[in-house]
Formats: structure tokens, C-alpha cells, sequence
């Protein structure tokens, strides 16, 4: 790599090498050759191109010559006719015919689908991964108390592994968009400069060109939009990124948590920390959680992007314009590049993620006995107090309470009921006790984690 001129983040420094494959200009320029002999085949047919014309473009698909490729380019500035001048002078026989009856579109929209898809499928085998790693901490955790919190204020006991199913679940339900996008991902087909065929009637008569393109299709393996002008709806652009988009959401949220868990006051929670990491220049203490600040930085990023492809589809004026197709060379590739390697990221941290069991029970053992207060409530009331009566009552101590932890000291709520007068009219000790056992109020959070677990462990 020339290290002295720009280079992008994504070729070094995130996603994956198969990822980056993928969107390299080598892979676009083959899957071109590819489609190119694809047409001259099935042109075969029809008796427009010959055996050893199509044998000579198939014996050259990979001599893929970016700099050559460039150097035309920049005498005629425009990449395809470049691609095809340089393909051609590789073929002697058979460079006469490429891309004949085509325009650019009906090669590159094509070339786009492929990789969307090829894109999806990889992103999917991650995403179930990273489903799969959930599913085991939710199984393992499912029953280990912890305080939630609302308004990021204590609140009731819930469990660790109800919590990561609250992650899972939302990401099971992208896994399923994803793959809906991935089933339905359509390339634009061989249907010419606006879309009506002309060209191909031309060649080999308009009653033959539904068969032609089905056989194109069955070729490539890749359905087409019945309906196209020169490009495919940019909708499709718009659809997969919106997906991609809410993959990253789910991601961030999982991670901006664990940011704040991983915040020594609560400590419940953190990301895996090197023997040898650095936290800071200056602070050689410092514990920063710098991976799952990278997931919320990526996931930003690709939040955006949704709002370019829709200006994209929408702005599409009749049969095409050209204002896409320079954005449209950075958004596809980072979408899919910041989102892959969001999901290396969340892998890392999943399958060594640090749980702190006893932060966890030194939070619950200072604020669980408020949420306790719930159980003594309505436990009084079917004894026959006032429900009100019982509330003032329990929102006296409970503040009384609230004091002492501010203060530092235990919490001394479970001790104060137990020993007040206007409850034990209606309750025992033990019975105040039994229902201030805050660490069983967690209601069927173990059975529904569990359950998302299995689902979740169906496709990783």
C-alpha cells in the first residue's frame, strides 16, 4: 500500500480480508468479464458469436489488468469502455464481440447485484455467529440476578441473561430482514440503454428476447426486475442499506450498555482488556472501552447512510441520471465494511466478555430491597390494609432509606419494615422478610431468555 497518499481506513484497518475482496476493483472488474461471457454464450446461441470467440473470452475472464484498464481511462474517462478496450486486447478472437447489444448498465447494475448479495450472504454468516455467542451467555446467565434500570435510575431485579436476550431478540430480527433482502436481491437484467430491450431485439428479434434474458438470469444464477430503465430501481440500494443500517442500531445499543456497565460505579460488565493494551497516553490506569466505542463510532457512520440511498432512488430523474454513481462507489462498500467489521467487533467482546457476578450482587444488595417494596405493598393490601395507607408507609421508609445508602451505609430498608408497627398489623416479620427476598422478583425473565436462546441457537 502507498502509505504517502490517502488511503481508506477499510483497506487496512477495518472488515474483514473477504469482506474487502469482495468490494476490490479487481473482484468488480472479474465479475464484468464474467457477465461478459455469460452474453457472448448465450449470444452464441443465436449464431452471433462464435465457439472460438467465446472460448477466448472464457480463456482470458481473469486477466484482470487494472493499469492498463487506467491508462485508457484517462484518455476516454469513462471505466467500463475501458475495461472492455483492455478485455479486448487480451482477446484476439473474441474482443471484437464483447459487450455486444449491451449498455454499461446492463453489465455493472448486474455486477452490483452479485456482490449485494455475495455482501448479505456474508454479513448473515456473522451475524449468526454473533447470535450464537448471545445464546450461550443467555443459557449460562439466564437465572443470575442483577438490578435494571429505567431512566438509568435503579429500578426492579431482572437477569443478566434476560438482559443479553433484549440484545439477541433485536438481532434476530435483523438476521431475518437481512436475509429477506438477501432472497430478493434482483439484478437489472439485459434490457438495454432505457430499459425496453431494443438493442437485443435488434440482434436476434424482439419475439426472442424473454427467453434471452430468462436464459441470462439461469446463467448468472440472479433473478431481474421484470421492470428496469437503465439502472435497477435504486430502491434495492435503499432497502439493503435501511437493513444493514438497523443491524448496526441493534449492535449499538448492545455496546453503548456495555459502555456504562462497564463504568467502574457499576462495573457489572466489561469488555476484554489486553495483558499488554494501553487505556491512555497520559492515564496508565485507564480501562477504556475502546471496542465497543468503536461499534457506536462504525454504527453511526452507517446510520447515515440510509438518507444517500433514498436521495439516490429518489432523485433518479425518469429513466436514469448519473448523480449516484460516484456515491454510490462509497456507500455500497462501506456500509457492508463498517458493518463487518462491527460484527468482528461484537464477536470479540461476546466470546470474552468479563462478568463481574459479585458487582452484580453488591448493586442488587443496595437497591434491590426498594423494588422489594412492590411485593410488601400488595402482600398488605390482601391482608386487608389500604393500599394507600401501605404506600405513604412504604414511601416514608424507602426514602428514610435512600438517605443511608447516599450516606454510604448499608441499606437498612428490609430491618426498618420489619420492625414498623403499621405493617406488622397486617404482617409478620418473617412475612415482611420472605417478601423483601429481592433476588426472586424476577419473574419469568429466566424461562423467556431461555426460550429466545433456543430460537437464536436455530440459525447460528
Amino acid at each position: 500500500m502507498n502509505h504517502s497518499s490517502y488511503q481508506s481506513p477499510f483497506s487496512f484497518r477495518y472488515a474483514s480480508p473477504e469482506m474487502r475482496q469482495l468490494w476490490s476493483e479487481e473482484h468488480k472488474r472479474r465479475l464484468w468479464r464474467q457477465i461478459w461471457v455469460a452474453l457472448a454464450e448465450v449470444q452464441q446461441t443465436y449464431g452471433l458469436v462464435t465457439a472460438e470467440q467465446a472460448a477466448d473470452l472464457r480463456a482470458h475472464v481473469d486477466q484482470v489488468d487494472i493499469v492498463r484498464a487506467l491508462e485508457i481511462e484517462a484518455e476516454i474517462h469513462h471505466d467500463l469502455m475501458a475495461e472492455v478496450r483492455t478485455y479486448a486486447e487480451q482477446c484476439p478472437l473474441g474482443g471484437g464481440v464483447i459487450h455486444l447489444g449491451a449498455t454499461s448498465m446492463d453489465v455493472e447494475d448486474n455486477a452490483d447485484a452479485l456482490r449485494l448479495r455475495a455482501a448479505l450472504e456474508l454479513t448473515l454468516e456473522k451475524l449468526s455467529g454473533v447470535l450464537g455467542l448471545f445464546a450461550a451467555k443467555i443459557e449460562q446467565y439466564a437465572g443470575t440476578p442483577l438490578i435494571a434500570f429505567t431512566h438509568l435510575q435503579p429500578a426492579e431485579p431482572s437477569t443478566l441473561g434476560y438482559r443479553l436476550a433484549m440484545y439477541a431478540q433485536d438481532l434476530f430480527e435483523d438476521y431475518q430482514v437481512l436475509r429477506q433482502q438477501c432472497e430478493q436481491v434482483r439484478g437489472k437484467g439485459f434490457k438495454g440503454a432505457v430499459g425496453t430491450g431494443a438493442s437485443y431485439g435488434e440482434l436476434f428479434g424482439l419475439e426472442n428476447v424473454p427467453l434471452f434474458e430468462q436464459t441470462m438470469s439461469e446463467k448468472l444464477d440472479l433473478p431481474f426486475y421484470p421492470v428496469a430503465t437503465q439502472t435497477y430501481p435504486r430502491k434495492q440500494d435503499f432497502n439493503i442499506v435501511s437493513a444493514l443500517s438497523g443491524l448496526a442500531a441493534s449492535l449499538y445499543k448492545f455496546a453503548f450498555d456495555l459502555r456504562v456497565l462497564q463504568s467502574p460505579p457499576i462495573g457489572e460488565l466489561a469488555e476484554p482488556f489486553g495483558a499488554k493494551q494501553v487505556g491512555s497516553s497520559a492515564m496508565p490506569f485507564k480501562r477504556n472501552p475502546i471496542r465497543a466505542e468503536k461499534i457506536d463510532s462504525l454504527a453511526r457512520y452507517v446510520a447515515g447512510l440510509p438518507r444517500l440511498a433514498w436521495d439516490n432512488a429518489a432523485h433518479s430523474l425518469l429513466e436514469r441520471t448519473l448523480d449516484d454513481s460516484a456515491n454510490r462507489r462509497i456507500m455500497l462498500p462501506e456500509a457492508f465494511l463498517a458493518v463487518d467489521e462491527i460484527l468482528l467487533t461484537a464477536t470479540g467482546i461476546l466470546k470474552n466478555l468479563r462478568v463481574d457476578e459479585a458487582a452484580m450482587a453488591r448493586n442488587l444488595s443496595i437497591y434491590g430491597p426498594f423494588a422489594a417494596t412492590e411485593r410488601v405493598l400488595m402482600a398488605a393490601a390482601k391482608a386487608g390494609a389500604s393500599r394507600q395507607d401501605m404506600h405513604e408507609i412504604l414511601r416514608e421508609q424507602a426514602m428514610t432509606a435512600w438517605e443511608a445508602v447516599r450516606r454510604g451505609e448499608a441499606n437498612p430498608l428490609v430491618e426498618n419494615l420489619s420492625a414498623d408497627a403499621r405493617l406488622l398489623a397486617f404482617l409478620t416479620p418473617a412475612q415482611i422478610r420472605e417478601l423483601m427476598e429481592y433476588s426472586h422478583h424476577v419473574g419469568d425473565a429466566p424461562q423467556r431468555a431461555k426460550a429466545l436462546a433456543k430460537i437464536c441457537k436455530q440459525i447460528a
